[in-house]
C-alpha cells in the first residue's frame, strides 16, 4: 500500500488499435482519478492521439502499434508496416520497468482480458511486475459498456484470467441502459466482480456559443477517428444529393482516414456539403446542428445526450463487429436516435438515409434519457472503497 498521507498510485495500460475511443476513455479515467488526488500514470501503446502535456496525470508513450481494417492479428507500426520483432519486447520491458519503479497500488488494464489477446503477454508482464513490486496491488480490468463476443474458448480463457489475476472489473456504462450481459455471457462468478461506474463523460461544455454560429441548422456527420467510417461518409454524400439542396451538411473526417480518401470525399461532395477534418469544437457544432448522423461508438452516446439533438446512428458492423450494433439498438430503444444498418438483409441505401433525414428534421429534439453519465464523478470513490476493503481484508 502507499505510504500514509501519500496519494494512492494508479497505473493504467491501454492500447487502441483502430479508432481512438479506447485511449479517450482511458484518459478520461486517468483524469478523473488524478483530479481526485490519485497519483496516476497512463501508458498508451497505440498511435499518439494528441499532446498530453499539461494533463493532471503522467503519460508514457510506448512504441506504438496499430491495425488496418479488420485485421487485428497483424500489428503494424506507425508507418503502416509490419512491426519488427523487438518492438513488442521493448513494450513489455517499458511496462515492467514502470511497474517496478511506481509500485502501483492499483493496476488497470483497459479491455484486457476481454480483448487484446494479441497483446496478452505484455499485460501479463505488467501484472506480474506490479505484483512483485507491491504484492497488495489491486488489479482491475476496465471495459466499455459493450464488448465484442468472441468464441466460447476465448470467453473461458478470459474468465480464467479474471479468476486468477484480477480483483474486479470496472464497467464504464449504465446497467439499466445497457448491461454487460447484452454482449458478453456474464457468469455468476463474473457478476460478483463487476462494478458499474456510469459512463465516463467529459466535463460538460459551457457556453457552446450562440445558436446561430457556425454550423447552425446543419446536418453534422461524424465517424470517430478511424477509416471505419468511410462507408458512412460515402452513404451520406450520396444521400445529401437527394435531400433539399438548401440544407447544409458538414462531414467531419477523423485523422485516421488517409489523405487520399479524404481528398476523394471532398471531390465527390455536392455544393451543399462541407467535408473537413474533425475539429476540436465538435461539441459546439453538434449542439447547434439540426441533426447528427454518426456511427454508434461509446462516445457517441455521450455526445448525443450532451447535445440533445435529433440523431441517426449507422453502426459499424463489418465482419464480426457487433459492439456498435448492440449499442445502436439500445440508443433507438431509449429514443436517443434512429438506427440504420450498413449490412444485413436490408442495408441502408442513399434513398433510405435521405428519407430518414427528412423525417428526423421534421421531429422535435429527443427528451434527455435517464442515462448515468457520472462515471468520472464516482470512480475515485469506488477505487477508495476497493483499496480500503483490501487493506482490511
Amino acid at each position: 500500500m502507499s505510504v500514509a498521507g501519500e496519494p494512492a498510485r494508479v497505473l493504467i495500460s491501454v492500447t487502441h488499435l483502430l479508432g481512438s475511443g479506447h485511449l479517450v476513455r482511458a484518459a478520461q479515467l486517468a483524469r478523473a482519478l488524478a483530479e481526485s488526488e490519485f497519483a496516476v500514470t497512463l501508458a498508451s501503446g497505440g498511435t499518439p492521439l494528441r499532446d498530453m502535456t499539461g494533463e493532471a496525470f503522467a503519460f508514457v508513450q510506448l512504441p506504438p502499434v496499430k491495425v488496418e481494417g479488420l485485421d487485428f492479428r497483424n500489428l503494424l507500426d506507425e508507418a503502416g508496416t509490419p512491426i519488427e520483432a523487438g518492438r513488442l519486447a521493448r513494450r513489455r520491458a517499458m511496462l515492467a520497468a514502470l511497474a517496478t519503479t511506481l509500485k502501483p497500488d492499483v493496476v488497470v488494464t483497459e479491455h484486457f482480458p476481454f480483448g487484446r489477446r494479441q497483446l496478452a503477454e505484455e499485460f501479463l508482464t505488467l501484472i506480474t511486475a506490479a505484483k512483485a513490486a507491491n504484492p497488495s496491488a489491486l488489479v482491475l480490468a476496465s471495459v466499455r459498456d459493450v464488448l465484442v463476443t468472441p468464441r466460447p474458448d476465448r470467453i473461458a480463457e478470459a474468465e480464467q484470467r479474471l479468476s486468477c489475476l484480477f480483483d474486479g472489473v470496472l464497467v464504464h456504462g449504465d446497467r439499466s441502459f445497457l448491461p454487460l450481459e447484452a454482449s458478453w455471457p456474464v457468469s455468476p462468478a463474473l457478476a460478483a466482480r463487476l462494478h458499474y461506474t456510469g459512463y465516463l463523460a467529459p466535463p460538460p461544455v459551457t457556453a457552446l456559443a450562440s445558436a446561430d454560429g457556425e454550423g447552425a441548422g446543419e446536418v453534422v456527420v461524424s465517424g470517430g477517428g478511424s477509416a471505419a467510417a468511410l462507408p458512412l461518409f460515402r452513404l451520406c454524400l450520396a444521400a445529401a444529393r437527394l435531400c433539399d439542396p438548401s440544407r447544409r451538411w458538414r462531414i467531419l473526417v477523423g485523422k485516421g482516414v488517409a489523405e487520399s480518401d479524404f481528398a476523394a470525399l471532398r471531390q465527390s461532395a455536392s455544393p451543399n456539403v462541407t467535408v473537413e477534418r474533425a475539429r476540436a469544437d465538435f461539441p459546439a457544432l453538434l449542439a447547434r446542428s439540426a441533426l447528427s448522423i454518426s456511427q454508434a461508438g461509446y462516445n457517441t452516446v455521450l455526445d448525443l445526450v450532451a447535445a440533445g439533438r435529433p440523431a441517426i446512428v449507422v453502426p459499424f458492423d463489418e465482419g464480426a463487429e457487433t459492439e456498435q450494433a448492440i449499442r445502436a439498438e439500445a440508443m433507438e430503444k431509449a429514443g436517443l436516435a434512429r438506427c440504420l444498418r450498413l449490412s444485413g438483409p436490408e442495408p441502408a441505401r442513399p434513398a433510405d438515409l435521405a428519407a430518414a433525414v427528412t423525417a428526423a428534421l421534421a421531429t422535435d429534439a429527443p427528451a434527455r434519457p435517464a442515462i448515468d453519465l457520472d462515471g468520472a464523478g464516482r470512480v475515485a470513490g469506488l477505487l477508495r472503497r476497493l483499496l480500503a476493503a483490501r487493506a482490511h481484508g
